[in-house]
């Protein structure tokens, strides 16, 4: 097994490790009958950068890139069915997918129809994908500063934490391999946040000593 094989198999136990996550989530949800405290939307969001990048791994014939997104887009669909049956609010939950359905259809028109085959296609799919990704790498650091100034880290995850950094560094070192920097690029931010969260917990572990010091993943 050479060296890109390791990456390889790396980012697909990783990855599926980091959306495996979303299972706490599902466990909660049957216990409590409810969503309380369950954001619906990273779900979808999720779900929508999953099917963006099967497009693009299947345009670039990556079977890595491939089967990652199809296993993390069918556990992404199986909480947002979960979240639908439990939730109060379903014409809030059904408009929102619906409203990420038309995203997805205006994209699949765009990049599967409008735009010629080859580079082109292939470019502008993965600057999409990237700019979406990132967005979700930096979305949680107004959250990462009320922690700073509460000194309380009981509302992050450490598992999650755990598994963005191990996928986001395989990745990295995948698309460096492959000198692809659609890959590179939008992996590079969940190393950073996930340091900063790695500091966040040993900063603050011992602020509430009666208390886990983070959240842990119990499927």
């Amino acid at each position: 097994m050479d060296f890109l094989q390791l990456l390889s198999w790396a980012c697909i136990v990783f990855t599926v490790g980091m959306f495996s996550t979303g299972l706490t989530d599902m466990k909660t949800m049957r216990e409590s009958k409810s969503t309380d405290n369950i954001q619906f939307l990273p779900f979808l969001t999720t779900c929508l950068n999953n099917l963006g990048w099967l497009f693009y791994g299947m345009l670039k014939r990556d079977q890595t890139i491939v089967l990652v997104n199809i296993i993390g887009a069918l556990l992404q669909i199986l909480y947002i069915i979960m979240y639908f049956h439990y939730t109060k609010h379903k014409g809030l939950v059904m408009s929102q997918t619906v409203a990420a359905g038309t995203v997805l259809t205006c994209g699949w028109l765009y990049f599967g129809m409008f735009l010629p085959e080859g580079d082109s296609r292939l470019s502008q799919l993965g600057l999409t994908c990237s700019v979406v990704t990132i967005g979700m790498y930096m979305s949680p650091l107004t959250d990462l500063v009320e922690i700073v100034r509460s000194g309380n880290v009981q509302c992050l995850s450490f598992p999650l934490t755990v598994a963005t950094f191990f996928t986001s560094t395989s990745w990295v070192l995948y698309g460096f391999q492959l000198n692809d920097y659609y890959i590179v690029v939008p992996n590079t931010p969940g190393i950073f946040t996930s340091l900063i969260r790695f500091y966040l917990f040993w900063r603050f572990a011992s602020v509430n000593q009666s208390s886990p010091s983070y959240k842990p993943m119990h499927i």
